[in-house]
């Protein structure tokens, strides 16, 4: 009989009698785990090899089972000062025994608790009594603690579920694929098996030289098991993010680009954000010490925001009356929202003077202060957007979102009345949840006041707004926490399943 010679390889380390890991096969065969699964996978198809997965256990030792190994389990560091003080013949001091025994913090009260448990003595009024023919030197947990550092088996199931409950041991189990020669395959090597001069793939040499037209090539059955491999994606945030940049570049906008440290100046002042605001503290902005200060700023749009702040703007207007430093408006913060980046592109900082009509936006990642919950991370991204235009009103506005998110299949928005220091009139905007019912506040946005724009040299209207792009994917795909697909506890089934909405 010829077989591919994958296939006589295995056939030939596989055994009657016993089942034998693949990994162990591809091993004696000298072939890759894959070659020979396939291999295997085919072998079975004709009949001449069993396969079948089969689940193992392994438990190893976590950091503090290896401490255990090697200082010893708390309680039996407990009952051994206490017997060298003499408790076995009488009550001796706890806090002795405990000294004696380098036992504190949390050790303490794991030494007492699995003392009492095991009955190696008892604990009272302060001071502790051990049983001298309590035998601790056969206590099953050390023992089995000691065979796992040393790679031996630990057949004790009871043993293990209380290691694995106080959190020495973890225990893993993964599916293990085994093979086993069936009467018809201890036939055809009995009989004589040969590797048929088969190839089973092109390689430039083939192609080459010609011989590609004269050997004979393997059969491939595609419709074969294959190993499960878990290959890298594009984010779902990412993805939406470009969605995003999609829609908003096809209503007519230009996307903006700039520096995630900014300065205060370009975060909060031109913001018409006065500098004792509560929310420029570092309760809410993280602030850098290294470089502490931003080497220059326009110096006459300095001078125009710092009047606006102190005494107002026009001949009717109001400043804060509050202090106002020009250090403080030149030290470096994380941005804690992308408006920073429409302060330089309004006042021609970043491309030039801007003549309306004019709309930009971003898609970036901005940081706050905040404490951490289903909604709210430390650090998240902004879907900024400005228009430049005369006349513009609350319902151009409105009419601006309507249609943004109606790209995304969302009709309910709802709108809220809001107070901002730079924007009047200004609101929030909400949507409903699609799993829980409930509202959820998507977005900030008004029209830019005169406070904000003449210092910026702006004279047309200018409506912005901030909108939350995990606020929008919680909409499109029903996620109730951030968290779930946004940093260290993202659920990654999660993201490797879910179903991209294009």
């Amino acid at each position: 009989m010829q077989l591919p010679h994958a296939q006589v390889a295995v056939l030939r380390a596989a055994d009657a009698e016993t089942d034998r890991p693949i990994t162990d096969i591809a091993s004696d065969a000298d072939l890759q785990p894959e070659t020979a699964t396939r291999a295997a996978f085919e072998l079975d198809e004709s009949g001449l090899l069993a396969v079948r997965d089969c689940e193992e256990e392994t438990v190893s030792l976590t950091e503090e089972g290896a401490e255990y190994v090697r200082e010893g389990l708390p309680e039996l560091r407990l009952y051994a000062a206490a017997l060298d003080a003499g408790a076995a013949d009488g009550s001796v001091p706890l806090g002795d025994v405990l000294s004696e025994a380098a036992l504190d913090g949390d050790a303490v009260d794991i030494a007492l608790a699995n003392f009492a448990r095991k009955g190696y003595g008892e604990v009272e009024s302060g001071h502790v009594t051990v049983d001298g023919d309590a035998g601790p030197e056969s206590d099953r947990e050390r023992l089995a603690l000691e065979a796992l550092a040393a790679d031996e088996s630990v057949p004790d199931e009871q043993v293990l579920e209380r290691l694995d409950g106080r959190g020495l041991v973890e225990r893993n189990t993964s599916t293990v694929r085994e093979v086993r020669l069936t009467d018809d395959g201890v036939t055809a090597l009995t009989d004589g098996v040969e590797a048929a001069e088969t190839v089973d793939r092109i390689t430039a040499k083939l192609l080459t030289s010609g011989e590609w037209r004269d050997v004979e090539f393997e059969e491939y059955k595609v419709t074969a098991d294959a190993e499960d491999i878990t290959h890298g994606k594009e984010h779902i945030l990412r993805q939406t993010a470009n969605r995003v940049k999609d829609v908003l570049v096809g209503m007519g906008f230009t996307e903006m680009a700039g520096p995630h440290a900014d300065a205060q100046f370009w975060i909060n002042d031109c913001l018409f954000m006065p500098q004792d605001h509560p929310a420029r503290t570092h309760w809410d902005q993280f602030d850098l010490d290294s470089p502490g200060q931003i080497q220059a700023l326009p110096e006459e749009l300095v001078e125009r925001v710092r009047s606006a702040h102190l005494d107002g703007v026009g001949p009717d207007g109001e400043g804060y009356h509050s202090p106002w430093d020009t250090d403080v408006a030149k030290s470096l913060d994380l941005r804690g929202h992308t408006t920073s980046l429409s302060m330089r592109y309004l006042s021609g900082y970043q491309e030039g003077d801007l003549e309306p009509p004019e709309r930009y936006f971003s898609v970036e990642k901005v940081y706050r202060n905040d404490t951490l919950d289903p909604t709210h991370l430390l650090e998240f991204f902004q879907i900024e957007g400005w228009v430049l235009a005369e006349e513009l009103s609350a319902r151009d506005l409105m009419g601006t979102f309507t249609e943004f998110y109606r790209q995304f299949g969302i009709t309910d928005l709802e709108f809220k009345p809001h107070y901002n220091p730079y924007t009047e009139p200004s609101f929030e905007l909400f949507g409903t949840h699609p799993e829980t019912g409930e509202l959820v506040e998507v977005g900030n946005s008004g029209i830019f006041r005169e406070e904000v724009r003449q210092p910026l040299g702006v004279e047309a209207d200018v409506m912005a707004w901030g909108l939350s792009l995990e606020r929008l994917l919680m909409l499109i795909y029903g996620f109730e926490d951030i968290r779930d697909v946004h940093g260290t506890l993202c659920d990654l089934e999660l993201l490797r399943n879910v179903e991209v909405m294009h």
